[in-house]
């Protein structure tokens, strides 16, 4: 695909791969960096104390299935689906998204320093531990499988995907291993990484490729979309909220208010998972379109 529309798609692949690291910068500078941003959060994660004795079942599941030997079973198996279809640029390519997404949260883990503000004594000698790394190993493979997919099973494919990193994101911050922030960071990175690739398959793209538009996918990408906003914004509601009555002692919050901070973060944690969701999904049939224009005008598929 050439032309005003393969421009139109690489630009809108550049800026949101800038968007998606800006977007991360602001995440880190805040929750990490102020004595605010790392108020907030530890507030959100002081809410898990209510109830979690009745989800370390389910938290626990979730967060067992995302392990280095289920990474490397899953990045084996979308590697394999997408030589099936003979996409060995996409084989690679996808491949060095989950490599790539899953070395770089581990490096900014380590590069990152997290400032000493009093806030959170329980857990300051365990230091910064932003982005979480197993949001970033369950959202880096269910991108990459949304993108080697059929156009037919791509759209089920990110709603799945979408709701898995979710629940992987959210059952950190549940089992009080990571911070909303840390899960949001994370899959901003995964994001940032996933439109690069697609910009990377775009480039590589054979002239004669053809796009079907009918591949789209509008009613999953609408869905994502409109879900993901519409959870950032329950999570703004609460983080405004729980902004207003930061400089009450932590210890004298009530089980509501910490509800509400908990909600608020596990809100933003699944909204960015299905917004970013959404963003890949968006272009995503004209990164990867059906017709690959292997000398003839034939489904690959």
């Amino acid at each position: 695909m050439r032309g005003r529309s393969g421009i139109l798609t690489a630009s809108w692949l550049v800026l949101l791969t800038a968007l998606q690291i800006l977007a991360f910068v602001v995440v880190w500078r805040f929750a990490v960096g102020t004595e605010h941003g790392q108020v907030l959060d530890t507030i959100a994660l002081t809410g898990i104390s209510i109830g979690q004795h009745r989800i370390e079942g389910v938290v626990g599941g979730v967060l067992n299935a995302v392990s280095l030997l289920s990474l490397l079973v899953a990045t084996g198996v979308i590697g394999f689906i997408a030589l099936i279809r003979v996409r060995i640029t996409l084989a690679v390519v996808t491949v060095l998204l989950i490599v790539g997404a899953n070395l770089s949260t581990q490096a900014l883990k380590y590069v990152i320093e997290r400032p000493d503000f009093a806030v959170d004594e329980a857990r300051a000698a365990a230091g910064n531990s932003l982005p979480s790394g197993h949001t970033a190993v369950a959202a880096s493979v269910a991108i990459a499988l949304v993108m080697v997919l059929p156009p037919r099973v791509r759209g089920w494919g990110a709603l799945i995907g979408a709701g898995y990193a979710a629940a992987a994101g959210v059952a950190t911050l549940s089992a009080g291993w990571h911070r909303p922030s840390d899960a949001v960071a994370a899959l901003l990175v995964v994001g940032a990484w996933a439109s690069a690739a697609s910009l990377v398959l775009l480039l590589t793209q054979r002239e004669t490729a053809q796009v079907a538009a009918a591949d789209g996918n509008r009613q999953a990408t609408a869905v994502l979309a409109v879900v993901g906003l519409a959870l950032l914004l329950v999570a703004a509601i609460a983080l405004g909220w729980t902004d207003g009555i930061r400089s009450t002692p932590i210890s004298e919050f009530d089980r509501r208010q910490l509800l509400i901070a908990y909600g608020g973060g596990a809100a933003g944690i699944a909204g960015t998972a299905a917004l970013v969701t959404a963003l890949v999904l968006v272009a995503l049939h004209r990164v990867v379109p059906r017709y690959t224009g292997r000398g003839v005008t034939g489904p690959a598929d």
